[in-house]
């Protein structure tokens, strides 16, 4: 079954599976400033484009096309979005 996501007045938006027995996500955000927070461990794997992402305790870095981002359970992150980003997120 496909779960469909939507979030933040339709700016980020996702589909949902299941592969083997674990979930992910594969969405696109629209450029904003987002807050999101995490039940389980997220990888974050940014398939076009590129964002920025603020993990607790840390300063802002970028992840471009074909690079990726651990979120560990429990926390919140910021994500800054300058143009149109599609990703795939991976829940351990």
């Amino acid at each position: 079954m496909i779960k469909v996501n939507e979030y933040l007045d339709g700016k980020v938006k996702s589909l949902g599976a299941e592969y083997e027995g674990e979930y992910f996500t594969v969405g696109v955000m629209l450029p904003g400033k987002y807050k999101f927070s995490t039940e389980k461990e997220e990888h974050i794997l940014v398939t076009l484009g590129a964002l920025n992402i603020q993990l607790p305790g840390e300063e802002w870095r970028k992840i471009s096309k074909g690079e990726s981002v651990i979120v560990s359970p429990g926390v919140e992150f910021q994500l800054d979005v300058a143009k149109t980003v599609a990703y795939i997120c991976f829940y351990k």
